[in-house]
């Protein structure tokens, strides 16, 4: 891992967010690239449930500041930056007041999802990739966690196909047990389609449920790594027949060896 440069892109993440399979696993894979002596870039949305004061963010101006079209709408981009203290790690926050300021992640008090989480999805997809243009950091491995980080993969194989600084980059999904049940706005094709992505290929959105937002994310990765033990049958048999590298489930305890591995001899090869 000495030298390589790895983006990690997650929907959570500790110890900003509460503990789950997602939000652990999404810090302990970039502190362990970390410490072994890879180069690492960590994003996240900025919901309003983290406590700003606490985790010490604050707003980064140079890289504020532009609008992302979101369905014809435009939505003000702000970065805003953080360090993990104990791992001496910065991560990079996407926030936007429309979609993230509201006191929680992906529900109201009542459990029901957000009417928006689509364009949260899309805007957090198109959020990253722009400022690592703006940073201008060509990574090697692009790895994506959690299911509102789903769409970076369409993205980037799509929207941003013509995008130099991505051009070598492999793009690994870990795919964790179902996270929700019900599906986003059924409009999500049609809001992706207006980026000028052809609805032929993201047919499968038509019923934007979790077991097909995952689909498409691993369509349109390089690699796959099936994070979770509870992984949906339906998930688990549409990335059986794809042709691409799979690493089975391995334990906390044992993922260090079995990541790099798959990075190094599977994802980089």
């Amino acid at each position: 891992m000495n030298g390589k440069k790895i983006l990690f892109v997650s929907s959570e993440l500790v110890p900003y967010l509460p503990e789950n399979e997602v939000s652990l696993m999404s810090y302990e894979t970039p502190r362990m690239v970390n410490s072994k002596g890879g180069q690492i870039r960590i994003f996240m949305p900025r919901y309003g449930n983290i406590n700003e004061r606490r985790h010490q963010l604050h707003e980064v101006i140079r890289l504020s500041g532009m609008n992302l079209v979101i369905n014809d709408m435009d939505m003000p981009l702000i970065i805003k930056v953080a360090s993990i203290p104990k791992e001496r790690i910065q991560v990079y926050f996407i926030d936007n007041d429309e979609y993230f300021k509201r006191k929680s992640t992906f529900t109201d008090e009542n459990g029901n999802l957000y009417a928006d989480n689509d364009q949260r999805a899309i805007f957090f997809a198109k959020g990253v990739v722009e400022t690592v243009k703006k940073l201008n950091w060509s990574p090697d491995i692009i790895h994506v966690h959690g299911w509102l980080a789903s769409l970076l993969p369409l993205y980037l194989k799509k929207y941003y196909a013509d995008e130099p600084l991505f051009g070598e980059s492999k793009i690994v999904t870990s795919v964790y047990g179902k996270a929700f049940d019900g599906a986003l706005d059924k409009d999500l094709v049609n809001k992706i389609a207006f980026d000028g992505v052809d609805k032929e290929s993201i047919t499968t959105l038509e019923n934007p449920d979790y077991n097909n937002l995952l689909k498409v994310a691993v369509d349109y990765s390089d690699a796959v790594i099936l994070a979770s033990e509870e992984v949906p049958e339906e998930l688990k048999e549409h990335i059986s027949k794809l042709e691409k590298p799979v690493l089975p489930y391995v334990s906390l305890q044992e993922f260090e060896e079995a990541y790099v591995n798959f990075y190094d001899t599977e994802v980089l090869k």
